[in-house]
């Protein structure tokens, strides 16, 4: 089957694709200022996770080396990462012109982001069988914290993805749209480097 392609007029496409993800100069810009919010708050909360993570009321309370199943952990972070790379996918089939395929990764980005929320609140589900809740301890607090805020964003990443599929879908692609994918699949990539970090000093050094 022939590939889709949109033919766009010279002047609404840029003879160099990157420059399509340059449409709202002043959004790309706040947009960058956003996520270096988003950095120190996140900072924040592994500083307190650290500061927290043996605080805990008696000496038979769970930690984290009794909780983590580092396997769950593992397939959760290969869902991630893996929709990161689809997100790549999707930007280098717009930045071609090939609105089909464009849309087709993007929708799978957001299964494989969905598949990783539904991990998440699995495990969160599990802890709190075992009696690890949000008000047993402080490392508990800081835990759920740190890992609830960064599911948050991950909600957040897929209604609007979504939301962008959906419009696109009557949209099709333009200087316009282009701009909003490259946005979404940035904020995407900083949501998966955030949880490359959980990984690493959550459960990598939890079990250790």
């Amino acid at each position: 089957m022939a590939e889709m392609r949109y033919n766009v007029p010279d002047n609404q496409w840029p003879d160099h694709p990157e420059r399509a993800t340059l449409e709202g100069k002043n959004k790309q810009l706040g947009f960058w200022v956003f996520l270096g919010g988003e950095t120190v708050l996140f900072a924040s909360l592994f500083a307190t996770y650290l500061a927290l993570e043996n605080s805990v009321p008696s000496d038979d309370h769970l930690l984290t080396y009794d909780l983590f199943q580092l396997e769950l952990a593992f397939v959760m972070t290969m869902f991630l990462l893996t929709s990161s790379l689809t997100s790549v996918y999707a930007v280098y089939h717009m930045r071609n012109n090939n609105f089909a395929k464009m849309q087709i990764w993007l929708i799978v980005t957001v299964l494989l982001g969905a598949g990783f929320l539904a991990l998440e609140i699995y495990e969160f589900s599990h802890f709190v069988e075992l009696g690890h809740t949000f008000r047993s301890s402080a490392f508990a607090s800081a835990f759920y914290f740190l890992l609830g805020t960064h599911g948050f964003h991950v909600a957040v990443g897929l209604v609007w993805i979504t939301l962008l599929i959906l419009r696109n879908a009557r949209r099709g692609l333009s200087v316009y749209t282009a701009a909003k994918v490259n946005t979404a699949a940035l904020y995407w990539h900083f949501i998966d480097v955030v949880w490359v970090f959980i990984f690493s000093i959550v459960y990598l050094l939890g079990v250790i």
